[in-house]
C-alpha cells in the first residue's frame, strides 16, 4: 500500500471551486498589485501636499514632523516592494515559473502569522483593545458606541472577525501553494528519466518525438502466402 503524505490530501488544481489555481493566483496577484498601487498613490499625494493629509508642524513639533515624513518614506518603500512582489507572482503564475511565486507566498505566511499574533494578543490581553479604542481620535465615527459595548461581546466580535480573516488568508495561502506545486510538477514532467539496473540514467525523448519517429518509419512488407 502506497503511503501518501498528509499535506497532499489538501492539494487541488481548482481555486474557489470555479477556476484553476494558476488563474486564481494571477487574479490574487493583480488584486494585491492594485491595492498597493492605490496605497502608493495616496502616500505620494500626502507627501506632495502635507497640509491636507497631515498635521501641521505646530501641532506635532519639529522632531515629530520629521518622524512623520520618515514614516511616509518608509511606507512608500514598502509599497514599492509589495508592488514588485505581486508583479513577480503574477508573472510567475502566467509564465509558469515557480520560483517567482515564492516571495509572494512568504509574504502571505508572514501576514498570516502577524494577524494570528494580533488575535492571540486580543485573547490574552482583552483590556488592550479597549485601551486602544480610547486612544483613537475623538472625531472617529461610532467611537462612543464601540466604547459603550460590553467588553465580553466586543472581544467575541473581534475574535470572530479575526477568525474569518484568518480562514480567508489560509485558503488563499493554500491556493498559491497549490499553484506553486502545479507549476513545479508540470515543469518536472517535461523530461522523463529512466533508471536502468546498473545505476545508469537514460533521458527518454518527449512523447511527440517518439510518435513522429514511429510514424516516419516505413510499414513492413505485406505478407505473401506460399
Amino acid at each position: 500500500m502506497k503511503m501518501v503524505a498528509p499535506w497532499t490530501r489538501f492539494y487541488s488544481n481548482s481555486c474557489c471551486l470555479c477556476c484553476h489555481v494558476r488563474t486564481g493566483t494571477i487574479l490574487l496577484g493583480v488584486w494585491y498589485l492594485l491595492i498597493n498601487a492605490v496605497v502608493l498613490l495616496i502616500l505620494l499625494s500626502a507627501l506632495a501636499d502635507p497640509n491636507e493629509s497631515r498635521f501641521s508642524s505646530s501641532e506635532l513639533g519639529g522632531n515629530l514632523a520629521l518622524l512623520d515624513d520618515a514614516n511616509i518614506y518608509i511606507a512608500i518603500v514598502i509599497s514599492l516592494l509589495m508592488i514588485a512582489i505581486c508583479a513577480m507572482a503574477t508573472y510567475g503564475a502566467y509564465k509558469q515559473r515557480a520560483a517567482w511565486i515564492i516571495p509572494f507566498f512568504c509574504y502571505q505566511i508572514f501576514d498570516f502569522a502577524l494577524n494570528t499574533l494580533v488575535a492571540i494578543t486580543v485573547l490574552v490581553y482583552p483590556s488592550s483593545i479597549q485601551e486602544y479604542i480610547r486612544q483613537l481620535p475623538p472625531e472617529m465615527p461610532y467611537k462612543d458606541d464601540i466604547v459603550s459595548v460590553n467588553p465580553t461581546c466586543l472581544i467575541l466580535i473581534i475574535l470572530l472577525f479575526f477568525s474569518i480573516i484568518l480562514a480567508l488568508k489560509g485558503y488563499l495561502i493554500s491556493c498559491v501553494w497549490n499553484c506553486y506545486r502545479y507549476i513545479n510538477g508540470r515543469n518536472s514532467s517535461d523530461v522523463l528519466v529512466y533508471v536502468t539496473s546498473n545505476d545508469t540514467t537514460v533521458l527518454l525523448p518527449p512523447y511527440n518525438d517518439t510518435t513522429v519517429t514511429g510514424a516516419a518509419k516505413e510499414p513492413p512488407p505485406p505478407y505473401v502466402s506460399a
